[in-house]
């Protein structure tokens, strides 16, 4: 019954009335649920049983306050407002509910509340996992976006191998700003054609790269290329002066490829152009200020050569503000048919026909190591390209120091010189067996083996061991 939109309890109803009322209230799917001005349940029907798991028998007469005390019925009990239909999380059952209470009353006195609410806890479970599934779906369409859309300098690095990717998404990111780079890796693996993917994509594009390899260039000469030299500055200097590579990079990108071979003094008149983008021509006095923007590689590993004290260490923190490591092939063999089919379709260009692969060819590639990375790929093919006569690539037109040794050539007249890279390649295992024993601890692997410091480091190099 009803006053005034309030709902009433009255003893006006005959006995089958109320028989009535409760076999409705069992019929109704959701729990319902009423308590008193003290929080009791003093009524609950079937469905609380088959939805929460409780038997009726064991909550009628106990306190809701003492069960559930943040529940939302004792809220409106104490409040006096109606709650409408909402969410709730009951803490004595551990699950999620929604629903709605209102208050009961006997006249104008509140007498009790009426609570009416169903489970929910596995449509917020599956919401839940929705929303991680569609994180996890925009994480990877932002990632194959952030590849997609990699600039077109970039698109000349074939795979699709993660590790390479992650580099190539943030050297297109630090491409946009004129952040000196430093790029990491082992011969062969493409720091050059990074270097140029990165200034081709940067807003020096339309200026020069100028590349300088410090390995290659004498002592006594790196720095009147790099900085350039007046009339007359030294015996043969070129009448007039030179520019240096620097003055040349003006406005645009000096690419100093492997800098760890740069001599202390060189590395500490670098520092300064770095710092303070000027420097003098040799044999001259005045400052000539540049604008350009530092590309830096090597292949060596220059934490270690500032342990020992053959490289600067405030020059590789100026060096390093954004590194970029390039992966060796023989850690990306995802990538290496990709890589192979790239260098082939070239080659078939240049020989006039279709070349390919033969099944043997294909699988001594995923074993070989490739301590040439990329590079030694590309002239490995170029190699068989020119020695094959047909379509297809076998093992005999692959140059010699890549062929396993077979049984027969060690019994050949060659058996002195196949032996000894027998050996090498036992070595090499033993290395890598102890590198992996000593979980990369190099101290404890080079006195396992009994080699010295130098002697193990040289070692690591001549078998491409990073």
């Amino acid at each position: 019954m009803s006053d005034g939109g309030h709902a009433v309890i009255t003893n006006a109803f005959p006995r089958w009335d109320r028989k009535l009322l409760f076999e409705i209230l069992n019929k109704i799917n959701d729990v319902v649920m009423v308590i008193d001005i003290d929080t009791t349940i003093v009524y609950a029907n079937e469905a609380y049983a088959r939805i929460l798991g409780v038997p009726v028998a064991k909550v009628l007469g106990r306190r809701l306050d003492k069960i559930e005390p943040k529940a939302a019925a004792i809220s409106v009990l104490r409040t006096g407002k109606p709650y409408q239909i909402g969410g709730d999380y009951l803490d004595s059952l551990g699950i999620n509910v929604v629903g709605s209470s209102f208050l009961l009353y006997d006249d104008n006195d509140i007498i009790g509340c009426v609570s009416i609410f169903k489970n929910i806890t596995d449509v917020v479970e599956l919401n839940r996992e929705l929303q991680q599934t569609k994180g996890v779906a925009d994480y990877l369409k932002e990632q194959l976006e952030q590849w997609e859309h990699l600039p077109l300098s970039f698109k000349e690095y074939v795979g699709q191998n993660s590790r390479v990717k992650e580099t190539l998404v943030l050297a297109a990111k630090v491409a946009r700003t004129d952040s000196t780079v430093l790029i990491l890796g082992e011969s062969g693996v493409g720091k050059e054609v990074l270097a140029r993917a990165v200034h081709s994509s940067s807003r020096r594009k339309d200026m020069p790269m100028i590349k300088v390899n410090c390995a290659a260039m004498p002592e006594d000469l790196i720095e009147s290329e790099l900085f350039g030299y007046e009339d007359g500055a030294f015996t043969g200097a070129k009448k007039g002066g030179k520019l240096g590579k620097f003055e040349l990079a003006h406005c645009g990108t000096i690419f100093l490829d492997e800098i760890g071979d740069m001599s202390l003094t060189m590395q500490a008149k670098l520092l300064r152009v770095l710092q303070e983008k000027e420097f003098e021509r040799v044999g001259g006095s005045k400052t000539i200020k540049v604008d350009i923007r530092v590309i830096a590689a090597t292949n060596r590993d220059l934490e270690r050569m500032i342990e020992q004290e053959t490289f600067r260490l405030d020059l590789y923190y100026r060096l390093n503000i954004v590194p970029l490591t390039l992966t060796p092939l023989r850690e990306r063999k995802d990538d290496l048919m990709a890589l192979a089919k790239t260098f082939l379709d070239q080659f078939s260009r240049e020989v006039g026909h279709e070349l390919a692969l033969s099944p043997k060819v294909v699988r001594l590639f995923q074993e070989y190591e490739w301590p040439g990375n990329i590079r030694e790929l590309q002239n490995v093919l170029e190699h068989a390209s020119i020695v094959c006569g047909g379509r297809t690539i076998e093992i005999q037109h692959l140059p010699a120091r890549i062929i396993p040794i077979s049984e027969d050539k060690l019994n050949s007249k060659d058996k002195p010189y196949a032996v000894k890279e027998i050996l090498a390649r036992i070595e090499k295992e033993l290395i890598l067996s102890a590198l992996e024993t000593y979980k990369n601890n190099r101290t404890n692997t080079m006195e396992a083996l009994g080699f010295s410091r130098r002697v193990f480091y040289d070692k690591l190099l001549r078998y491409g061991i990073k």
